[in-house]
């Protein structure tokens, strides 16, 4: 008997509606003979509204209390859906994140996976029970509810996927599956049969919104299989899976692109060994995530710095930059929110040359700056103005032809 790990976001349990019609799909997936774990968000926007209530009490919520609020909103939807499936006829039972046995880390707000203790869960499947599972959230080392920031239903359910050994960690979501550029922005846009993990990480990270980045780093790290599909329709999605010799490696797997980011930019610091070094280890005590990082050649012993954060941490990290600029002697500090970052992501770049040269080709003849470069060996990411990203996305996209490419790909695989 296969188990299977199914994942549904807000919006697929946004009112009883959707519940129900979770509940028929649960339903038909333990009828056709499978044990069957589900794990849920909170509906809607409950968590958007749960955060704007605690700042309109607090100005800064303490950070436990928070936590504790948060994840009440998954608690509701785990017992409606497990009421659902019991009135269509089928044994369910709920668990918070703590029952699951999901032990975190004592971050509050971005807690940590460091075990699956599953006993509850693997006792209630051979009972023939379905399981449901609040996402997001679990329980601290030190014994006290956490939650694991946004778009961690997903990481969850990875986490119980390989907690359990499934067979599939199914993600229903409100899109077909991961496509090679958002098609709001991009009408032609296709969606891909099958990504591997280091471009689907790559992809996460610059701003595709379909999985979140440690959900991909889990699944990687433990051989989990990941189908993202439509909660809305029948239709097969995107498989995130190991790269595999006989996988058509495509030039482009698709184009990204990232608004929830902030540019800071210190300038005249002095160049010397360890400056980097502090002003970094300060924002890393605070929790602060650093994505692109660009320091310009020394010129009179000194240089600038200049480096992305998310918006959401600006306020903090102006705080911490305006006291590292100070004590390492730097000229001052600029910030600035209206900015976006645009990447190319495919695992065919290592052998292709001239990749990014007929990027910063397209942008310029679009009349796009760009302000910022980062690259691995299968991404290059840029800094454009926040207003041009959306004709940045479209004129790469059409430059590198990404849905035939896309096409062929999926043509090589069957």
């Amino acid at each position: 008997m296969a188990i299977v790990v199914h994942k549904y976001g807000g919006s697929s349990v946004g009112n009883a509606d959707r519940i129900r019609t979770v509940a028929r799909r649960v339903v038909a997936s333990k009828e056709a003979g499978n044990q069957v774990v589900v794990v849920v968000s909170a509906m809607g926007d409950t968590t958007d509204d749960l955060t704007n209530l605690a700042f309109e009490i607090s100005p800064v919520p303490p950070a436990r209390e928070l936590d504790m609020l948060l994840s009440a909103g998954e608690r509701i939807s785990i017992a409606l859906l497990s009421m659902a499936i019991i009135d269509f006829g089928h044994d369910a039972i709920s668990f918070t994140g703590s029952q699951a046995g999901i032990v975190t880390d004592t971050s509050h707000g971005k807690a940590r996976i460091v075990e699956v203790r599953a006993r509850r869960i693997i006792e209630s499947l051979e009972a023939g029970k379905i399981v449901i599972v609040a996402g997001f959230q679990g329980v601290s080392t030190d014994y006290e509810i956490t939650t694991l920031g946004r778009g961690a239903s997903d990481t969850t359910a990875v986490a119980l996927a390989a907690a359990l050994s499934a067979d599939v960690c199914d993600i229903y979501t409100d899109v077909d599956g991961v496509f090679t550029a958002d098609p709001r922005l991009v009408p032609g846009a296709r969606k891909l049969h099958a990504v591997s993990y280091e471009e689907m990480l790559e992809m996460a990270a610059t701003g595709a919104r379909v999985l979140a980045l440690r959900s991909v780093e889990y699944a990687r790290n433990y051989g989990v299989v990941i189908h993202v599909r439509s909660s809305f329709n029948e239709g097969e999605g995107t498989f995130v899976v190991e790269e595999d010799e006989r996988m058509e490696k495509a030039l482009i797997s698709g184009v990204t692109h990232d608004t929830s980011e902030a540019m800071i930019r210190i300038r005249r610091v002095p160049d010397r060994p360890g400056v980097a070094a502090r002003i970094f280890g300060e924002i890393a005590t605070e929790n602060v995530n650093v994505d692109m990082i660009v320091q310009n050649v020394s010129e009179d012993g000194h240089t600038d710095l200049s480096f992305t954060i998310p918006k959401d941490d600006l306020s903090r990290a102006e705080k911490i930059i305006e006291k590292m600029a100070r004590e390492v002697g730097a000229e001052g500090f600029s910030a600035d929110s209206d900015i976006a970052k645009v990447s190319l992501v495919g695992a065919g770049m290592k052998s292709h040359p001239g990749v990014a040269a007929g990027m910063f080709q397209v942008l310029a003849e679009a009349g796009i700056n760009i302000e910022m470069i980062s690259t691995s060996s299968i991404r290059i990411s840029v800094v454009v103005r926040a207003a041009e990203v959306e004709s940045a996305v479209k004129v790469v996209h059409e430059r590198f032809d990404i849905p035939n490419e896309a096409a062929k790909r999926e043509e090589h695989s069957e």
